[in-house]
């Protein structure tokens, strides 16, 4: 099979220089620096796992023997959606915002793991299902907006009403142009229903640093004034770079029960 990409697992990144390091595994830090002085830095690392944890989630998204990641279903209606048996997490947002990019560089240790990317935006029409193991299962919803599935309103409510075994959803925010209309009609979607869920900035290696630090500096402020079930840390990340990639797995684990001890670095 193929083999996986520079920098898909933490041991090649630990042998970075320590800035470029940091850069990689906690983008959201790296920033601080250039915050003026005075600046609330605590939501910047509400969620800081120290090497240890990082290292045991890797572990989960790493299929070996006894341990598979596979690729089970897809499902347009919830009946045809797989047993609520595992924890489950999904991934949403507006078509083209790099989501099926970024699961395949979450499953990238395990590169049998077929995660279909287009270069068409809107390919997902379907739930995809991704089972991790014993541990967790993965969802790639469709994409909202542009191209979406004509039965996505639908298709999607009925999953976040019903999905019992829902512990968080990823909200993804193109990192180029921010939170757009589509994005706030998600939010309240998510708002209204009471779902807990996390918002992450995507394709952070195709912008400034200054305009990046604006976005990020915009969304904290929005979800700290207008959410009540959005974890106050945005997560950022670069499915090329594999810059939050690390972290993001670690938070994955962490909300699905199977890194109960999440120590400070």
């Amino acid at each position: 099979g193929r083999s996986p990409p520079p920098l898909a697992a933490l041991s090649q990144v630990l042998r970075l220089e320590r800035n470029r390091r940091t850069g990689i595994v906690f983008p959201l830090q790296k920033l601080e620096r250039y915050l003026a002085p005075g600046t609330d830095t605590a939501r910047f690392r509400l969620f800081q796992p120290g090497l240890g944890a990082l290292q045991r989630a890797e572990a989960l998204f790493r299929s070996r023997r006894g341990h598979a990641i596979d690729y089970v279903s897809s499902a347009v209606r919830m009946d045809h959606a797989p047993p609520p048996a595992l924890p489950e997490v999904c991934f949403i947002g507006r078509s083209n915002v790099g989501k099926s990019s970024l699961i395949r560089a979450l499953f990238s240790l395990s590169p049998e793991v077929e995660v279909r990317v287009s270069k068409t935006p809107g390919h997902t029409k379907k739930m995809n299902f991704f089972k991790v193991g014993k541990y967790f299962t993965l969802v790639d919803m469709p994409g909202y907006g542009y191209r979406a599935p004509r039965d996505f309103v639908e298709m999607v409510e009925a999953y976040l009403q019903e999905r019992r075994n829902l512990k968080r959803t990823f909200l993804l925010v193109d990192g180029v142009v921010g939170l757009q209309k589509t994005d706030h009609i998600a939010i309240e979607m998510l708002e209204e229903f009471g779902i807990p869920y996390v918002m992450v900035l995507t394709k952070i290696d195709r912008t400034s640093r200054r305009l990046l630090l604006k976005k990020v500096l915009e969304i904290q402020e929005f979800i700290k004034e207008k959410t009540q079930g959005c974890f106050p840390q945005l997560f950022l990340v670069s499915s090329l770079e594999f810059s939050g990639v690390h972290l993001l797995r670690c938070f994955v684990a962490h909300v699905t029960g199977n890194l109960p001890m999440v120590e400070a670095s």
